[in-house]
């Protein structure tokens, strides 16, 4: 049933809405068309919140949108949309999607697949509209054109009590479109919102079905879930609908085997993301992938090593295999899987704590990242704890100081003890050589 809040009885204040978007509304609406601001946007604006991307939607069609804007271009083939410009700024303006079989417009049209909506360009009310949507938190409008919003299915109601419902049959909705199962998980995290129980239900069911999205589609949801500021909420909240098997098989795995070390590496690399993401640092994939699949790499160039297998290959040949198991699932680009692969395969070289080695391993260009990755891996023995405090400490000394501290050849960084003493020992041997001598290089 829909409930109208007048401007009066809701938080939303045009001075929160882009430039951009009240140009398209306004110009919408003056040209005879209904114009809402809709979805995330009207929700996290009721919130409190400050979004960076608002949608638009409308009765008008997209040739319609397009005639109206000539910094506009229409793009999508399961979705038609418009796109209008504004310098750096997106304004995505939809059609009301219909329900029926056939679009009222004649060139509309639905195709469904086993169930999944592979192209919905089916026209129709802004009640139809209502109901195609996926939450009810992201199914509320806000009319330009007397500053009420507009809710057909709830959705201010569980603004209020914080809990995601899903609009119809959770798993019907699901076999429509299986990404909407991470879609509930990183929404929950982003707003600190509970799953209702019935849309969480089916997840161990359908959960397979995510198998047959797109992995392009699955690595850019993994993006927003890990890179977005909510991370180890999205990962604790994956991990316990299960659904993190079926994004990430090897961690998964490496989990169930009692890992407590890896679990800490992972949540204190996924915190630290999220802190950076608050302070406006940047973040990369590539650091946070390698921090997710590291305990399947280890374990298995452990165990290739075991068998006989030379160290450089066997880290190549464990960094392989899980890169080329993980991204079946999330199609990880291969810039990011080369700096991952990279530092993999120098975490053992923070152990030879040998003069040349060590010193080549500083001017290595992706030293500071195995270095930050050496440094979460902390829990996982007093060894490599004692190993960050080493290199930690290295990194403060002159080049010289360093450098009369190590051994030519034969140290070895397996021992605590001698990795802990090294820069202790530079000091000492400093003030021993006599008047005039050269630091050895």
């Amino acid at each position: 049933m829909l409930r109208i809040i007048p401007r009066e009885q809701h938080v939303i204040s045009r001075k929160n809405i882009s430039k951009a978007a009240l140009r398209v509304l306004y110009r919408l609406h003056e040209a005879g068309y209904d114009a809402f601001l809709v979805g995330g946007a009207v929700r996290d604006l009721l919130l409190g919140g400050h979004p960076k991307d608002f949608d638009v939607a409308t009765n008008a069609t997209p040739e319609e949108v397009k005639k109206l804007f000539r910094n506009c271009r229409l793009i999508g083939r399961r979705f038609r949309l418009a796109h209008v410009v504004y310098g750096d700024e997106i304004v995505e303006v939809a059609t009301f999607r219909g329900t029926g079989e056939e679009g009222g417009e004649g060139d509309g049209d639905r195709h469904i697949v086993d169930g999944r909506i592979v192209r919905d360009n089916v026209w129709g009310t802004i009640e139809e509209d209502a109901l195609r949507r996926d939450f009810r938190v992201n199914a509320m409008y806000y009319d330009i054109g007397d500053f009420s919003v507009r809710d057909y299915v709830g959705g201010m109601q569980d603004v209020e009590n914080k809990v995601l419902h899903l609009i119809g049959d959770p798993a019907t909705r699901y076999r429509e479109d299986p990404v909407r199962m991470l879609r509930a998980v990183r929404l929950a995290a982003k707003l600190g919102f509970r799953i209702d129980a019935k849309a969480a239900a089916p997840f161990e069911e359908l959960g397979p079905l995510l198998a047959e999205a797109s992995p392009a589609r699955l690595f850019d949801e993994s993006l927003k879930m890990f890179l977005a500021g909510h991370g180890l909420e999205s990962f604790r909240l994956l991990e316990q609908t299960g659904l993190l098997g079926f994004m990430f098989p090897a961690v998964a795995r490496a989990l169930k085997r009692g890992d407590e070390a890896l679990r800490a590496l992972i949540e204190q690399g996924l915190s630290n993301t999220d802190a950076r993401v608050a302070e406006g640092k940047s973040v990369t994939p590539a650091f946070l992938f390698a921090v997710l699949l590291w305990g399947e790499v280890r374990d298995l160039a452990h165990a290739w090593m075991a068998k006989g297998l030379d160290g450089n290959e066997a880290w190549a040949r464990a960094a392989a295999h899980v890169v080329g198991e993980q991204c079946q699932r999330v199609a990880i680009p291969r810039r990011f899987t080369l700096t991952m692969e990279e530092i993999w395969s120098l975490q053992p070289r923070f152990e030879q704590i040998q003069r040349k080695k060590v010193f080549r391993l500083m001017a290595h260009p992706r030293f500071r990242a195995a270095f930050d990755f050496l440094l979460l891996r902390a829990a996982e023995s007093p060894a490599v704890r004692e190993l960050g405090r080493w290199w930690e400490h290295a990194q403060q000394l002159p080049h010289e100081v360093l450098a009369a501290a190590l051994p030519a050849s034969g140290g070895h960084a397996g021992e605590p003890a001698a990795a802990a003493a090294g820069p202790g020992a530079a000091r000492k041997r400093r003030r021993r050589r006599r008047p005039g001598g050269k630091p050895s290089a």
